[in-house]
């Protein structure tokens, strides 16, 4: 009796098995929209390197996709309260996310870079007496409250927010993902942004409901024959020039 519950406590009731995924036809995945180009709005249209790499994957598995989008804040609690089956939205794997669901294998690899129109701040170290602007419950968040000697740091519902925070010179630096950072300064050759170093290296993947491993080794198996089949470096090098699975 005691396994029996131990495996009752390991998958939430509600939580949907990839069996009865199967027999639906449909998975539904959440994400931010807000991330751009790892998954955003080209107007009604959802996109980005994350969207399409999911909707590679869920084809691989023989079903169909119903995307949701909406805060990155409630993207895991939504998870855990079994509102979606998986969720894809650049989330860094950390022990603490892990206590609360389980990840599948990375999609990708990146890192917290620093990103200031001063090009004098680069470092971790350049940070010290500095306000530093992050997106609210996100991995940059919490690698730059552990730089001690930061001044103040000033979290934003969006990343976009936060990037606006530095163009219009209200934080020093702006901590987020180098991907994103290179897009957006590309994207706004005017505004005087500079490229600083990595503050931390991450691995990044999907997610799905705490102990849903069924679910969770099936999502892996299309990742890796999307990955096999080079459909991946496609998706990839149509978004960065390069392919940026984890080596």
């Amino acid at each position: 009796m005691a396994t029996a519950a131990a495996a009752t406590l390991a998958l939430p009731a509600q939580a949907r098995t990839i069996d009865e995924i199967r027999k639906d036809g449909k998975i539904v995945v959440a994400t931010e929209g807000q991330f751009a180009p790892f998954n955003f709005f080209q107007g009604a249209k959802l996109t980005g390197f994350e969207v399409e790499v999911a909707e590679a994957v869920v084809a691989k598995m023989g079903l169909k996709i119903e995307w949701k989008a909406l805060s990155f804040d409630a993207l895991l609690t939504g998870l855990r309260q079994d509102r979606w089956d998986m969720v894809i939205a650049s989330h860094g794997i950390t022990d603490e996310r892990a206590k609360a669901v389980t990840f599948t294998e990375p999609h990708y690899c990146s890192g917290g870079v620093i990103v200031a129109k001063d090009a004098a701040i680069k470092t971790a170290k350049d940070l010290a007496g500095k306000v530093v602007s992050v997106q609210t419950g996100t991995t940059y968040l919490e690698n730059v409250k552990k730089v001690s000697a930061v001044k103040e740091v000033k979290n934003f519902p969006q990343d976009t927010d936060a990037r606006a925070a530095l163009v219009s010179g209200r934080v020093d630096a702006w901590v987020t993902d180098r991907f994103v950072a290179a897009n957006s300064l590309k994207a706004n050759p005017d505004a005087g942004m500079k490229l600083g170093d990595f503050l931390f290296i991450e691995r990044i993947a999907s997610a799905v409901a705490k102990g849903n491993t069924g679910l969770a080794t099936e999502v892996n198996k299309a990742l890796a024959a999307i990955q096999a089949d080079g459909s991946y470096a496609t998706i990839s090098k149509k978004w960065f020039g390069e392919d940026i699975r984890c080596k």
